[in-house]
């Protein structure tokens, strides 16, 4: 490049764009960056190894693909193991796993559950004789329910004979409508009470196995067994359509 002889005879330097200034200075920052960059790797990097499925010995500085179905060891640049890292799982491996997860999670939850519940059935009955009232109360309150169909049953049947009286008028005739309404809905409702007796019967059977089973656990747990660990006994559901004493439904 010529210099000027002086600066009068120098023509005036165009002056830079500072849009040019700020390029550069960027791309003086990201090389700079770049470098410490570079430095962090180098200082903390790690190797990894393993041995492919041909048998032969690989190493990288990074995860190793040949090896992602086989265990991979990371050192630190002085050879020592920093970490192992373990197979990748197949689609069914992982499927695996996952049901397991589930299985336990569910399991956890159940044990949880039957611990809340025990816990429960202690506060409720402290003693033998506290769960004997309840019982008690559960098995009136179904025989009151007995009576109270038995003895709409008897009206029925009361209500029956003169129906029954009438129908001797029309032997070998055909029954007039009005009075064959009357018989099929008494026969009709007598079937009802008979049913709800059925039912409440049943019941009873099914509340005093009830009582039997939690009777057993509570009489274990009140000796010293802790709440959670005793056994449920299967006891069976109550039948369809059964009409459930109000003192017990809450329990039950």
């Amino acid at each position: 490049m010529l210099k000027c002889p002086s600066i009068a005879t120098c023509p005036p330097r165009r002056p830079i764009p500072w849009s040019m200034l700020a390029l550069a200075g960027l791309v003086v920052w990201a090389g700079s960056i770049g470098g410490v960059h570079a430095q962090t790797k180098s200082a903390t990097g790690a190797i990894y190894t393993c041995t492919d499925s041909h048998g032969k010995r690989l190493t990288s500085d990074r995860l190793i693909a040949e090896c992602l179905d086989r265990e991979q060891r990371v050192l630190n640049k002085d050879g020592s193991q920093r970490m192992v890292i373990p197979p990748r799982m197949s689609p069914e491996e992982r499927a695996a796993v996952e049901t397991r997860k589930r299985e336990l999670a569910l399991a956890e939850a159940a044990r949880k559950d039957a611990m809340r519940r025990d816990r429960n059935l202690l506060m409720r009955y402290p003693d033998e004789a506290t769960h004997d009232k309840a019982r008690e109360a559960a098995m009136d309150d179904l025989h009151k329910g007995i009576v109270l169909s038995d003895k709409r049953l008897q009206e029925l049947r009361a209500e029956r004979q003169p129906l029954d009286a009438e129908t001797e008028f029309y032997k070998g005739k055909r029954l007039p409508g009005k009075l064959r309404t009357q018989i099929e809905a008494n026969d009709a409702q007598q079937q009802a009470q008979r049913d709800i007796i059925q039912q409440q019967r049943t019941e009873m059977v099914r509340l005093n196995a009830l009582y039997d089973a939690e009777l057993t656990r509570l009489r274990k747990m009140w000796a010293g067994a802790a709440p959670g660990t005793v056994p449920v006994a299967s006891v069976p559901s109550a039948p369809a359509g059964v009409i459930r004493p109000a003192s017990s439904s809450a329990s039950r």
